[in-house]
């Protein structure tokens, strides 16, 4: 018998050889099991897309929990263990997200890290409307903190960081539908606004309201009463043709969305008294332009401004179908206005009101 022989015969030798092919064993299950951690599918069986959120200042657990309640994991265990492990429960970024079905562990951290998968949210934001409306607008859609918005827009720092040369950023938050982040920053919200303005109001904007001889802020006050008075698009330069006859003959103005704009409900029919309310903005009381921009014109009303339309009016009523009637005289105007209360008297008797 050879010495080698002998050797494998005895029961140490066996026992030893047993051993290290159980290590082995236990070595090729561990890895398995880490390659299942990190690797493997860790979504469920859902049909569709499941929609996270993680919310600014979200912890690990918070976003663990949002994945779990989404019905994303099937192991939230093993998704911890991996976060953990890899040193990713602390690099996610903040935004709403889509999740197909079949994610690993592995692919749902990389992509928290990265944020791949977040989806533009849709923010409409319509002509005429005030800033603390967009800011309400804002909060509803993507999540964030309107009165940070506000006082953002009303803060001079700010707003000479973005250029504009006013007391507030009201008339230069640009309307459009815009596509943001979920949660993005405030201060990026209001940039992109400012930005598509500055980027609308180009070389021959400033050129022509140099040639009328207004300061961007006059325009934009303008354009502001423009847009609360108009319906109807071919009306913008006829009713700021009006407003610039009031301004040459030294007429006040008499708008009612100044006074709108100051008194405490807002917009609604005006009384007579509410014509008498104390306001720098109120121009049934005071002469020339309001201090500012009583709302966010859109692209029409301030090129109607900038391009009106030159005639001999100088007053202007509803009539009953969105559109107005002008008038040249105040008589004229008297006999469109009795007419424009009888056509609402008949109307109200005809529902019954």
């Amino acid at each position: 018998m050879s010495y080698l022989a002998a050797r494998s015969s005895k029961p140490g030798y066996v026992r030893r050889r047993w051993v290290q092919s159980v290590a082995a064993l236990l070595v090729v299950l561990g890895v398995t099991t880490i390659f299942l951690i990190f690797f493997a599918s860790n979504t469920s069986s859902f049909a569709s897309e499941r929609t996270v959120v993680v919310p600014r200042g979200a912890s690990f657990k918070a976003v663990l929990d949002s994945l779990e309640f989404s019905g994303v994991l099937r192991l939230r265990l093993t998704l911890n263990l991996a976060g953990r492990v890899l040193g990713l429960t602390k690099t996610m970024k903040v935004g709403k997200y889509i999740f197909p079905r079949g994610l690993s562990n592995i692919e749902i951290l990389n992509d928290l890290a990265e944020g791949k998968s977040r989806i533009l949210v849709t923010l409409p934001v319509p002509e005429g409307w005030r800033m603390e409306r967009i800011a309400l607008q804002c909060g509803k859609i993507l999540g964030i903190d309107t009165q940070r918005f506000i006082s953002l827009c009303d803060n001079s720092t700010f707003r000479k960081e973005l250029g504009v040369e006013a007391s507030s950023i009201e008339g230069y938050l640009m309307p459009d539908t815009y596509k943001f982040l979920w949660q993005v920053s405030e201060e990026e919200i209001i940039e992109r606004m400012v930005g598509d303005f500055k980027k609308f109001y180009a070389d021959s904007l400033k050129k022509r309201q140099e040639e009328l001889r207004f300061s961007l802020n006059e325009i934009l006050a303008l354009a502001s009463i423009v847009e609360g008075e108009a319906v109807l698009d071919r009306e913008r330069p006829i009713i700021a043709g009006v407003y610039l006859n009031r301004l040459k003959k030294r007429m006040r103005l008499e708008a009612d969305p100044t006074v709108q704009y100051v008194i405490p409900d807002g917009h609604r029919r005006l009384t007579y008294s509410d014509l008498r309310y104390d306001s720098p903005y109120n121009t049934y009381l005071n002469y020339g332009l309001p201090p500012g921009p009583i709302n966010n014109p859109g692209r029409k009303s301030i090129l109607a401004v900038l391009y009106p339309e030159k005639h001999s009016y100088f007053y202007f009523v509803a009539d009953g179908t969105g559109g107005h009637v002008f008038s040249r005289s105040y008589a004229e105007h008297q006999k469109a206005v009795k007419a424009y209360r009888r056509m609402r008297r008949e109307a109200a008797k005809a529902s019954g009101m």
